[in-house]
């Protein structure tokens, strides 16, 4: 052991930091054994070893090598592979030398694959740089953005997300005043054959006309009557089929975005919350904006931690408190359940009842003085209000003795509480098209428009006199007098999300359903929705204060989504519904289906075409092409369901790569510290395996 190289391993510190007594047969001689001595080495070796002779074994009987000389042939054909990653340099985690060392690496390839080649990779590096720094200038161009933030680092990501839901919804009402102008306002300009008198005050024409929707308006383009033929009358090109195609466009737009940014959101949550969890450590040591700069900005990053760290406590403690439920303890609780559930149902069904007598009281024609008749008339209105105040917040109070977790809670009020908006939407609906009076001078499509007119304008007015009228006085009587009796039963005031989503899909369903019946309330949502953004900006800011108990935005968001994906079914059903029951009833009609139906409008269209066309129609419209379509979905579906289980395993493969990787970790400072620990001596006894391998010097 004399001629034995002597191996002096000592932590390098100050100024010998730069300097290693160490050659660089020890390094390697040590990064050798290190790396045998891995768990996630030592573990793929295994399988590796076993399937290694498993093939040997298998070649060995078919006539070939035996085992062990195949093994340590294929052990010394297996070496190190210098893989080019095709990542951006500046995502390589490696230091500066490396990174000048990969872009030569780089550049000697390109210069080795050709002209084309090369050019066809730095325009492709061209387009992704092209593309990120569009993506920066329009997220620098979103709106409130300042705000958003501010919003977020007082109240936590669940009111961003609805002041983040809010203006999506007013893009979406954007594009559908673009399609709106686009297919009617422009060709009813352009061809229409209504004169300016509509412009002109009558004889009962008065100011209260823009509150019920009567008098000027009803003259105007707001409602259905106004649009006519007009001199663009062709067979496929008139203004009755270009109505229909910018509604059904409307309608498929929206369909197409709602369910994709559910869709996206959904496999985000999945990703994120089902199969990944975020332990604090990430939260603490990873959660920081190292780009802050201003201390208010600093505070608000703090502020944002702080929540979520509470919510996550909060998680942990009432899992904890679940799993330590004994059987009788949960027998009780479902029943307790059982019987909540019983009293929402019967709570429902009041609600019902009551939206239906409200609505035959408020349809009846009365001659009492202007402010009973303005009641009357808006009946149905503040009773569909009023139902959407009590109700929920009657559920809310349910939900909170159902002994479910925050988060739960808060969607157990949510689909509750959409399914009460909904539903009094659409038995509303449903009697308004049954008992529409055929009496009036007015066309049916009108008297329609005319009540989802009031809804909108109601729901804004109950906005605005709810933060303005209500919760700022109460916060200035909060302040003014704390030690108030009153004050003190009342509490501080929270934002409460759910019940302020609830009110934006419920008026967003209003605009889909009466946008058939009123083209421009997608302009007047748009108007309303920006106002409602600054009300609701001024209530959470000077009138709310942070919840103590906070929620993840990210399940509810997909709620959200999922919510407004049912008020678009409803939507797309109530003209159907409509057209079904006034086919059955010989009411006035007016506007571009006077007197016609969508079905001869479209028959009289498709008549006209070439004969090729239409047998093409009739083909796509016929049961013989049932079956091929539904084959292709069926491939569709199976490709889907395929590559989703392949990225489930890639991701199970890609979780058990983090747990070794960890573990080698917890390896690696194992072994420094029992360096550290262990005696100094200059005189390192080398492994038995690598003595082995390299013969002692002076031997023969």
């Amino acid at each position: 052991m004399e001629g034995q190289k002597t191996v002096n391993f000592t932590r390098l510190l100050s100024d010998e930091s730069v300097q290693s007594t160490l050659s660089s047969d020890s390094c390697e001689y040590y990064q050798t054994e290190i790396f045998d001595l891995l768990p996630s080495v030592q573990a793929v070796r295994s399988q590796q070893d076993s399937y290694d002779m498993l093939k040997s074994s298998e070649a060995f009987r078919s006539g070939g090598p035996r085992p062990d000389e195949a093994f340590g042939a294929e052990s010394q054909s297996r070496g190190p592979r210098d893989k080019l990653s095709l990542q951006p340099l500046r995502d390589l985690p490696i230091c500066m030398q490396g990174k000048r060392s990969a872009r030569e690496r780089r550049k000697m390839q390109i210069s080795n694959i050709g002209f084309w080649e090369s050019w066809r990779r730095s325009q492709s590096i061209n387009r992704k740089r092209v593309w990120a720094h569009m993506r920066e200038a329009g997220a620098s161009l979103l709106p409130w953005k300042h705000t958003l933030h501010k919003i977020q680092g007082r109240f936590g990501v669940g009111v961003k997300s609805y002041f983040v839901f809010l203006r999506y919804l007013i893009y979406l009402n954007l594009l559908h005043c673009a399609l709106i102008s686009g297919f009617i306002l422009g060709p009813t300009g352009f061809y229409g054959k209504n004169s300016r008198e509509w412009l002109r005050f009558g004889g009962d024409d008065s100011v209260l006309d823009f509150l019920v929707g009567t008098g000027l308006l009803a003259r105007s383009p707001v409602f259905f009557g106004f649009y006519t033929r007009g001199s663009l009358d062709h067979d496929c090109l008139n203004t009755p089929l270009l109505y229909l195609a910018g509604i059904l466009c409307i309608i498929f737009l929206s369909l197409i975005m709602v369910v994709r940014r559910t869709i996206v959101g959904y496999k985000h949550t999945w990703m994120l919350e089902k199969r990944t969890s975020m332990n604090v450590s990430f939260k603490v040591f990873c959660g920081w904006d190292y780009t802050i700069q201003h201390s208010k900005s600093a505070e608000l990053k703090q502020s944002f931690i702080r929540n979520d760290l509470k919510l996550f406590l909060e998680e942990r403690k009432f899992n904890l408190k679940k799993a330590q439920r004994t059987l009788g303890q949960k027998l009780r609780l479902y029943l307790l359940r059982f019987i909540l559930n019983l009293i929402v149902v019967f709570l429902l069904g009041g609600a019902f009842t009551l939206i239906y007598y409200s609505t035959n009281v408020s349809l009846k024609e009365s001659n009492q003085v202007w402010i009973l008749r303005l009641i009357l008339q808006y009946l149905s209105p503040i009773t569909i209000t009023s139902v959407d105040l009590v109700l929920p917040q009657i559920f809310r109070k349910i939900s909170s003795f159902e002994d479910y977790s925050l988060t739960v809670q808060v969607n157990a009020t949510l689909v509750r509480s959409i399914f009460l908006k909904l539903a009094s939407l659409g038995i509303y609906l449903f009697f308004l098209f049954k008992t529409t009076s055929v009496e009036n001078r007015m066309c049916r499509e009108n008297q329609i428009g005319i009540q989802m007119y009031k809804l909108c304008i109601f729901n804004f007015l109950t906005t605005f006199c709810n933060t303005f009228l209500v919760n700022y006085p109460r916060k200035l009587l909060q302040e003014k007098r704390p030690t108030c009796l009153l004050v003190r039963l009342c509490g501080r005031q929270r934002f409460l999300i759910p019940f302020k989503v609830l009110d934006l899909v419920y008026i967003q369903t209003v605009f889909w359903v009466g946008v058939y019946y009123c083209p421009l309330l997608p302009m007047i949502g748009v108007v309303s929705l920006l106002v409602i953004f600054y009300i609701q900006k001024f209530g959470v800011l000077r009138c709310c204060e942070a919840e103590q108990r906070m929620f993840r935005a990210s399940s509810s968001s997909v709620l959200f989504h999922f919510m407004l994906l049912l008020g678009l079914v409803m939507a797309a059903a109530a003209p159907i519904v409509d057209f079904h029951l006034a086919e059955r009833t010989n009411t006035i009609s007016c506007g571009p289906l006077k007197n016609e139906t969508v079905l001869t409008v479209t028959e009289t269209c498709v008549k006209s075409l070439p004969d090729s066309v239409q047998n093409v129609l009739k083909y796509l419209s016929s049961q013989a092409f049932a079956l091929p379509l539904l084959l292709g979905e069926i491939i569709i579906l199976t490709s889907y369901v395929s590559r989703g289980r392949a990225n489930r395993k890639a991701i199970e493969r890609l979780k058990d790569m983090l747990i070794m990787c960890s573990s080698d970790k917890r390896f690696l400072v194992k072994q420094h510290a029992t360096l550290l620990r262990g005696p100094k001596n200059p005189n390192r006894v080398r492994p038995a395996a690598v003595e082995q391998k390299r013969p002692l010097h002076g031997a023969p």
